[in-house]
């Protein structure tokens, strides 16, 4: 089997707000540093540790390209790391690091560049998990009441035990995951996630359970969080 990672590292991070700074001076939360390493190389780290994963494909901006390549040498990359160029939209990203995996991949593992602190357990978990069923995503269960809105206006309260959050990483069998993103750039169809992809084809996705600590980075609030699960992961060893 042979398992790839794809890391869509091209967002604007326009929820991250003036008050948060990059190494490059800009307000991109995936190189804002917590315990002075940049997001994007915490998250990479994970999947460096990974024993499936053989390789990973990073799509980023063509104006962030230098900025990576600086942050790459200095880490000292433990597998090949591929650029793919950054597309508009999640879905274009992703598309374009598939445009360039390599065509006898098994399995491709879709990953949030800004959330650091997967860790490479679940990462292999799901891969092997995914080999099995074909399509396979991290989730965590709701914790909160959820209710569905129009506008301000309280529509219906949603079965919370029937409520997953998702998160990443989100892996395929290779062969699903190329048909899915043909067939929604056939029908036009931009999904939020890769899952809303292959669901799009009418495909089955499964969901095993994630991690709490399996946070995503995007509000200024979020890093106090990241500051503790890292000194945390530190004391861990």
């Amino acid at each position: 089997m042979k398992a790839i990672a794809i890391i869509p590292a091209a967002g604007l991070g326009t929820r991250m707000g003036k008050s948060s700074k990059d190494a490059a001076g800009g307000e991109r939360k995936q190189f804002i540093a917590i315990g002075g390493t940049p997001v994007l190389i915490h998250t990479l780290r994970r999947f460096f540790e990974a024993e499936t994963i053989s390789e990973i494909f990073l799509a980023v901006r063509d104006t962030d390209r230098d900025l990576v390549e600086e942050c790459l040498a200095g880490e000292g990359a433990k597998k090949p790391v591929h650029l793919a160029p950054g597309g508009n939209n999640r879905q274009e990203s992703v598309k374009n690091a598939l445009a360039m995996a390599p065509a006898d991949a098994d399995i491709i593992a879709v990953h949030d560049a800004v959330r650091p602190f997967v860790t490479a357990e679940l990462i292999d978990q799901a891969v092997r998990q995914a080999q099995a069923d074909g399509a396979v995503i991290l989730g965590v269960p709701a914790v909160d009441t959820v209710k569905r809105v129009d506008q301000k206006t309280v529509h219906a309260t949603l079965p919370r035990e029937r409520i997953m959050l998702a998160q990443t990483p989100q892996v395929f069998r290779a062969d699903l995951l190329r048909r899915a993103f043909e067939r929604a750039e056939q029908d036009g169809f931009v999904g939020t996630d890769e899952a809303s992809v292959v669901e799009h084809l009418g495909e089955d996705v499964h969901v095993m359970l994630g991690s709490e600590r399996n946070i995503k980075i995007t509000r200024p609030s979020d890093l106090s969080l990241a500051e503790f699960y890292l000194q945390e992961m530190t004391r861990e060893g």
